[in-house]
């Protein structure tokens, strides 16, 4: 996860259009808050201790175009490490359930 997240983080920073949201980001802490988020997800034995997904995103105006792109950064930070298709989509599965949190409706 940490390798996968350290590539993530990167590419969402050389994406233009995810680096207008990530470029004045604290990165490593970006990135050890989602390692710890996906480990807890998986089964642990993380525990992530950030913020909730609603309050994390509260006034970014996060649009579903936004949300997209960052999925298709992931998509390619999973495909660079080798992570298999199956497994892929059960990590977009646990995430999904953030998508209306994370949302400006």
């Amino acid at each position: 996860l940490e390798a996968l997240m350290e590539d993530f983080v990167k590419r969402l920073v050389e994406d233009p259009r995810t680096r207008p949201s990530f470029e004045r980001a604290d990165l490593a802490n970006l990135k050890t808050k989602l390692v710890d988020q996906l480990c807890e997800l998986a089964g642990g034995p993380c525990k992530y201790t950030g913020m909730d997904m609603k309050t994390a995103h509260a006034g970014m105006n996060v649009q579903k175009s936004d949300f997209n792109a960052l999925v298709e950064v992931l998509q390619k930070s999973m495909d660079a490490r080798r992570i298999p298709f199956s497994a892929q989509n059960r990590m977009l599965a646990l995430l999904a359930p953030m998508y209306r949190d994370i949302i400006r409706r």
